[in-house]
């Protein structure tokens, strides 16, 4: 145990935010860089190190919290990421994006604020690439074996590395022109810098790992030609089918799904523009969705110089505690502000958008919304409660519906789908094609990073044991897994 009393004497602290006006002017992360130092030893410390981790189930990748806290407190650093490590290949992804599902699951939360698990494990890792304890594991022996990785979000890339480390000759390819999948686009960079993708990139150069960029597999490479070259084929394209509004006035200019602004946001940064061709400056931007994505889209329309933001979300509002409904260790639905929000705009909760209204030349300029309520258990419309508000930039951020079947990739690989729109798979991820494996959103779902990356892991083990006969690769979750977490 870390220490005896720290959960009594220790109150909860988390890393420290930039100031506002400070932050919107520039796209590096929102906290203040090395504030986490001075406090993170005790603040690993307040974990009590309970007789039945329930933050193990909370996080899907089996994370060794109680161990990486109690080397985080003795500061013995080199062990705690080498704990951190055994579990999760990219920590530094995790503990920036992760919504810690584990901290909602801390024994201690059942009357004290949880233990600060996500600080704790970036700082690790921080501390671990800082201090050179990050290196390549470079197999001993290579198998012969070859296969290939579609897509490199999370789960391409654990699964990736993963099967490099295995000793296997791994392709990785991504159809976007740099690897990260939506962790480069879809992640605004004050929420997660490159960086810490590009310097994890090499070290997987570094151990074998080859990448192809500005390929999509089903258009400018066939499932013909990737099966022909390798031996097995790991599908981790991510869930990008995203859900629409067919609303009078969608056609509108000015109507955006989130993933065709926000990448334009970053590519700035990465320097590909001066100016992104869709901007919010000086515009009244209203966001459809109150997630995590539109909470990035909040955040970005107000580093790009928006005269206002709106958030929009049909759900109530959520409460501040627990319901009865999501009793501890699960992951509550709870009012949630982000950085974003911090930086200004309206939130308005339980309202439906009925039409867009727009000007001569085919811009929009007005959303049209109408209040709504449960019902009988249905959403439905509150009559006069009706009115419209300002909206020069629109930006869809309602989920995604599945993974994309217009490039061939589904119809060409000859894949069945499950119920829900998602590539199916058996207890090894394998799909109904010989061969043929799929991790993440692709087969579970629009879901946490977590989540990918435990499909990646666990899929490499799958195919591993299909290449060879046999694996000691971990496989951290099944297929059919939900655990406690959402």
């Amino acid at each position: 145990m870390a220490d005896p009393k720290g959960f009594l004497t220790t109150g909860r602290e988390v890393a420290e935010t930039r100031p506002v006006a400070e932050r919107v002017r520039d796209w590096n992360e929102v906290y203040v860089p090395g504030s986490l130092l001075p406090i993170i030893s005790k603040q690993a410390g307040r974990c009590m190190d309970c007789g039945i981790p329930f933050c193990h189930n909370g996080c899907p990748l089996g994370n060794l919290i109680p161990e990486w806290n109690d080397y985080a407190y003795r500061e013995d650093w080199s062990a705690a990421q080498e704990r951190l490590h055994a579990t999760n290949n990219f920590p530094e992804f995790t503990g920036r994006l992760c919504p810690a599902p584990c901290e909602s699951a801390c024994v201690l939360g059942i009357n004290q604020p949880a233990v600060t698990i996500k600080n704790v494990e970036v700082s690790i890792i921080d501390k671990a690439w800082d201090g050179g304890d990050v290196k390549p594991q470079i197999p001993e022996r290579l198998s012969g074996k070859t296969a290939a990785v579609i897509g490199s979000g999370p789960a391409g890339l654990a699964a990736a590395q993963q099967l490099t480390r295995a000793g296997h000759t791994v392709v990785v390819y991504e159809r976007a022109d740099r690897i990260g999948g939506l962790l480069r686009y879809g992640i605004p960079e004050f929420k997660m810098e490159k960086r810490h993708i590009n310097r994890r990139i090499e070290q997987m150069r570094a151990e074998g790992t080859k990448f192809r960029t500005g390929i999509e597999i089903g258009r400018d490479l066939t499932s013909t030609d990737l099966r022909k070259r390798f031996d097995a084929v790991v599908i981790a394209a991510g869930a990008t089918t995203a859900r629409d509004l067919p609303v009078p006035g969608r056609e509108l200019k000015g109507i955006h799904q989130a993933m065709e602004y926000l990448p334009l946001a970053n590519k700035v940064v990465e320097g590909d523009f001066v100016a992104p061709p869709i901007t919010a400056e000086g515009k009244h931007v209203v966001v459809i969705g109150g997630g995590d994505t539109g909470a990035d889209c909040v955040g970005t329309a107000h580093r790009q110089g928006a005269a206002s933001v709106t958030q929009l979300e049909i759900m109530p509002r959520p409460g501040e505690e627990r319901n009865a409904g999501q009793p501890w260790p699960t992951f509550p639905m709870l009012y949630k502000v982000t950085s974003a929000h911090e930086e200004g705009g309206e939130r308005v909760y339980s309202v439906s958008t009925t039409h867009f209204e727009g000007d001569e030349d085919g811009n929009v300029q007005f959303l049209h919304l109408v209040e709504v309520e449960f019902v009988a258990g249905k959403l439905t419309q509150k009559p006069g409660t009706e009115r419209k508000i300002p909206a020069q930039l629109v930006t869809l951020a309602m989920g995604f519906t599945g993974t994309d079947v217009q490039n061939g990739l589904v119809a060409q690989f000859g894949l069945d789908l499950d119920e829900r729109g998602n590539i199916a798979r058996d207890a090894d991820f394998a799909t109904n094609v010989d061969g043929v494996y799929v991790a993440g959103d692709a087969g579970r779902g629009q879901s946490l990073i977590v989540w990918a990356i435990a499909e990646g892991r666990s899929a490499a083990r799958g195919v591993d044991r299909y290449l060879t006969g046999a694996s000691s690769l971990p496989a951290p979750i099944r297929p059919t897994d939900r655990s406690l977490t959402v």
